[in-house]
């Protein structure tokens, strides 16, 4: 790859950052400085954070800033992808006579989910994950509200991990620990993190645990009678 075409993609997710507006920058991780603080923010941090964050050089600072608003603009762009490659993978669903945990294991998008089901990730299934995914990378533009499902939460692991592949792809200069940063803000206190438990025995020891709670008949359900799950998602 070229230098060219990573300063390409650089330039189109710094674009693209401007696009987020559902997450600040401060909650993808960009340290405010206390000079842009009103009193009450800066009595949330320690005075010790306070002298930390003063103590950044120009140059520092800088680069926190577009290091944060690259990670912005690179979920903006994996949501896209995201959901792209789900229409791709419902294509190559409807070729299939019988889905199998194979055929599941090659797809780009499917593949990221709890491998144990993948027997259940029929046509049927990836349309309403579909309606799900849209209506979850919405709320990087409308403001951000926490998945009202566990199939919500799954589509947030999806689209990090595509992030994490164009990551990969194009050796992108991101904060340090970002997607553990984004997780927090995206997933904080999310009971899908079971199903990814190392093994399959792990994962139906959680569930049988849970009641079945767990269980992928249950990922579309709205976890409280207030969280909004999409009509056809949950049809």
């Amino acid at each position: 790859m070229s230098a060219d075409d990573d300063d390409d993609i650089t330039d189109e997710l710094l674009a693209d950052s401007e696009k987020l507006t559902g997450l600040s920058l401060e909650l993808l991780g960009l340290d405010p400085h206390p000079d842009d603080m009103t009193a009450e923010q800066r009595l949330q941090f320690d005075p010790d954070d306070l002298a930390e964050m003063a103590a950044a050089s120009p140059g520092e600072r800088e680069r926190s800033v577009r290091q944060t608003r690259l990670l912005a603009g690179l979920l903006w762009n994996s949501s896209s992808i995201l959901i792209d490659q789900l229409f791709r993978d419902l294509g190559t669903l409807y070729d299939l006579d019988t889905v199998t945990p194979e055929a599941i294991a090659g797809t780009s998008v499917l593949s990221s989910l709890p491998p144990q089901f993948a027997a259940s990730y029929d046509a049927k299934f990836t349309q309403r994950f579909i309606v799900v995914a849209s209506d979850v990378t919405a709320s990087l533009a409308r403001g951000w509200t926490a998945p009202g499902c566990l199939a919500g939460e799954l589509a947030v692991h999806c689209l990090l991990d595509q992030a994490r592949i164009t990551e990969d792809i194009y050796e992108l200069d991101l904060p340090d620990e970002w997607r553990a940063i984004v997780e927090e803000v995206l997933l904080e206190d999310a009971d899908s993190e079971t199903l990814y438990a190392d093994g399959a025995g792990a994962a139906d020891g959680a569930r049988e645990q849970d009641a079945g709670s767990l269980d992928i008949r249950h990922w579309f359900e709205p976890f409280t009678p207030g969280d909004a799950v999409p009509p056809y998602a949950c049809s």
